[in-house]
């Protein structure tokens, strides 16, 4: 097994929030907000200032089938990015989501 696969699959297990995201990203910085204000603590690795950030991106858009940031998981669950957690907050869902 990859050291990328076996850090990201980890990560996934390990963690109830987390997020991949980039220190420069718009829409990562409101997923971190959001996420924030809802009460959650998220993992966050910041893929731009990471080593081996760009073959972690990479994994996940064949683990997930998406290659933006934020790349979010909640309970071992692929979220999606910023838009699919700001329209899961504004159905009311996200708390729920998070508990």
């Amino acid at each position: 097994m990859s050291a990328v696969k076996e850090f990201v699959d980890s990560a996934v297990e390990e963690n109830d929030v987390l997020v991949f995201s980039k220190t420069y990203c718009p829409y990562c910085s409101a997923t971190k907000k959001t996420l924030k204000d809802e009460g959650a603590n998220a993992k966050v690795y910041e893929l731009d200032t990471m080593d081996d950030g760009d073959e972690i991106q990479s994994y996940l858009a064949t683990k997930t089938g998406q290659r933006t940031v934020p790349n979010i998981f909640i309970h071992k669950k692929h979220i999606g990015g910023n838009s699919d957690l700001q329209a899961i907050k504004s159905k009311g869902q996200l708390k729920d989501l998070l508990a």
